[in-house]
């Protein structure tokens, strides 16, 4: 299903395949954590262990969008659709294991070995990675495009394991299918990196029909999930299970200018996400081809930015403020209340 020029692009970039369209990469915060050099964003805002956390694709080179920001080789997308025959959940979240296991194998200290031990590993850290409790549904392509997700999500949930997923959101249809179906994830994403439709056009490219037209219905999907301990709308088509998220990344001279902060505002009321996530663009991968280091925002421009939102949601009314943020990943979260962050359970 996969060129084969295609799987030595991912292969150099430490991609692990799994079947026939799914992919698993280490995080560089998974290797810092085992290092007891630190965590990432999602440790530090909700309480996601990094050492525990596993980067997974079920479509790793499909896509609806060839985004400016992408760090995939989207010049090599494979289309919007997984031809043929897909992979089960059970094989995916299986093999993604075991590729987890592979990628982490030179963390390992051996105790029996009289040559030296390169490895700086916390090895009961490592010990515990062996079985990796939280699965980031995101790495690269567009999730929802793989028809089994829900089913994914569920398989998941049935063996004790949290799941994130990011979606571009011009799959609404499925969006639903997940709230009816009761697959929602742990937590969802959808990720809005632009404030109108003429910047999304520029900024994403996308190969769909009516796409910003779809965004904005996936945004009113996720006003109607409610997230647990939360007030729910009054509305008979109200759900009652999930945390959402509304994800922004933003690339400096392009989707960060405080005249945006106003429409994003107006997003984001129309979503009631439970947070809001606000990253920096990183000019990794095959971005750094289209967008230059100069367009990486630092983490006191982001800040900035996040409080001229902060007034413009004010303005209509919607009470946010900082919950937490990450240096070093130049992530900031909002939300009403801190004590909502943390995921229970985990």
């Amino acid at each position: 299903m996969i060129p084969e020029e295609v799987k030595k692009i991912l292969k150099k970039q430490h991609y692990e395949l799994v079947g026939k369209h799914s992919a698993v990469q280490i995080c560089r915060w998974t290797k810092k954590s085992l290092r007891d050099e630190g965590v990432c964003y999602k440790e530090k805002f909700y309480g996601i262990k990094s050492h525990l956390c596993c980067q997974m694709t079920p479509a790793v080179m499909w896509c609806q969008n060839k985004c400016l920001h992408c760090w995939r080789a989207i010049e090599l997308t494979l289309g919007n659709k997984l031809e043929g025959k897909i992979d089960s959940p059970k094989k995916i979240i299986d093999e993604c294991i075991k590729a987890q296991k592979k990628l982490l194998q030179g963390f390992k200290i051996d105790e029996q070995s009289k040559k030296k031990q390169l490895s700086k590993a916390n090895q009961k850290k490592y010990a515990d990675a062996q079985e990796p409790m939280q699965f980031a549904i995101s790495l690269s392509g567009e999730p929802t495009l793989y028809e089994d997700v829900g089913k994914l999500i569920e398989y998941l949930r049935k063996r004790g394991k949290t799941s994130f997923l990011v979606t571009n959101g011009l799959y609404p249809k499925k969006l639903k299918e997940l709230v009816k179906k009761k697959q929602l994830p742990t937590q969802l994403y959808i990720s809005v990196n632009s404030p109108n439709k003429k910047m999304f056009d520029k900024f994403h490219r996308s190969t769909e029909k009516n796409a910003w037209k779809k965004l904005n219905e996936s945004l009113d999907i996720m006003s109607r999930i409610t997230p647990q301990g939360c007030t729910p709308k009054i509305s008979k088509e109200n759900f009652t299970i999930g945390r959402t998220v509304f994800r922004m990344n933003l690339v400096k001279d392009l989707n960060m200018n405080f005249e945006h902060a106003k429409e994003y505002a107006k997003l984001i009321k129309k979503a009631t996400p439970m947070f809001v996530e606000i990253k920096g663009f990183m000019s990794v991968g095959f971005a750094r081809q289209r967008l230059g280091y100069e367009r990486m925002p630092t983490h006191e421009e982001i800040k900035k930015f996040a409080n001229e939102l902060l007034k413009e949601l004010n303005n209509l009314g919607i009470k946010m403020k900082i919950l937490d943020e990450h240096y070093y990943s130049r992530a900031i979260v909002l939300g009403k209340d801190k004590k909502e962050l943390k995921i229970e359970g985990i």
